[in-house]
């Protein structure tokens, strides 16, 4: 089978793109025929070796795949040899990645492709959607009558918050670029601010005289020194980007308000927590909520290029899907 992989770890230019034998199933595995793979930032981490897990050479690349079962290990009676399915946990802790022709993926972390959802859509907003789901749910405890804010609310993972905070019933506040409000308020925000003005903070305090219940910073800023006055009492801020960003603040800006400081990688997720939010994300793709902003479609044989495009911060706005045989 054709695939992208490395045989170190390091930049993009370790990136190959030859022929593999196409993987076995183990004990309770499936293999899979790919469709669709996404690449995302954490599979730049992972190859660069940034985002330190357990890798065996060569290492197929990347992490979200969807594609249809054509085989199954003992024991595997669920899904049957012609599902389709999706997938967002392969390429860490010892699993290739799917940017190949044929994948393997344990059952337990494989779940059901809606029928009439585009393969491309679902790979494109399946990372991002599934961590929102965590961030909001299994690690803030969002609760419906709750205020949130998101600052980068039109990236990839802050439109998915916008739209799961806003459909379980928050006030969903988010900053963004002038030219990216209306999307965000597509995406189901209340108020839309402009990520740049100089007293983003008083309005912030204006929109939520009381309080930011659950602040979700997907840009890696972290200005905690600002951020943690505009929390209510309880209130918690989510750290899941901004990797070599310090964090500073005094203490008692926490503990005197019972605030949280939470933070979590999905490449940490238990595969119960990953399959809850698999259920959550698979319910929005079928009432076609959750749609990424835009979507360009190249062949397997260019992982590099779009790992090289990632890195170099020319896909924004853009989900970069991979295809076999395009």
């Amino acid at each position: 089978m054709h695939a992208a992989y490395v045989e170190s770890l390091g930049g993009t230019d370790a990136i190959r793109y030859g022929l593999l034998p196409v993987p076995r199933c183990g004990p309770g595995e499936v293999l899979l025929r790919v469709e669709a793979v996404a690449v995302d930032n954490v599979d730049t981490f992972v190859r660069s070796g940034r985002f330190r897990t357990d890798i065996t050479f060569p290492f197929v690349i990347g992490r979200d795949v969807v594609g249809t079962v054509v085989d199954r290990g003992t024991e595997v009676t669920t899904p049957r040899i012609g599902d389709r399915v999706w997938c967002n946990s392969l390429g860490h802790a010892g699993r290739q990645g799917p940017t190949s022709e044929y994948t393997t993926a344990p059952v337990e972390r494989v779940y059901s492709l809606p029928a009439g959802v585009d393969p491309a859509v679902a790979v494109a907003v399946a990372h991002p959607a599934a961590t929102a789901h965590l961030a909001l749910y299994t690690h803030a405890g969002l609760r419906a009558v709750e205020t949130v804010f998101v600052a980068g609310g039109a990236g990839h993972v802050g439109s998915a918050l916008t739209v799961m905070a806003s459909r379980s019933g928050a006030c969903v506040l988010v900053s963004a670029r002038a030219d990216d409000h209306e999307w965000c308020r597509s995406s189901g925000a209340a108020t839309v601010l402009d990520y740049a003005a100089p007293d983003l903070a008083e309005q912030l305090r204006a929109a939520a005289p009381d309080g930011i219940d659950v602040l979700v910073d997907t840009s890696g800023r972290h200005d905690l020194a600002t951020t943690l006055e505009l929390l209510a009492t309880r209130g918690r801020i989510v750290v899941m980007s901004g990797m070599d960003r310090k964090l500073e603040c005094r203490a008692g800006d926490l503990y005197t308000h019972d605030r949280s400081l939470l933070g979590f990688a999905i490449t940490n997720a238990t595969a119960e927590e990953l399959a809850e939010a698999a259920q959550h994300v698979t319910t929005l793709l079928t009432d076609g909520v959750l749609r990424p902003r835009h979507i360009e479609e190249l062949p397997l044989s260019a992982a590099g290029e779009a790992h090289r495009r990632l890195e170099a911060g020319e896909a924004r706005g853009t989900r970069l899907v991979l295809r076999p045989g395009n």
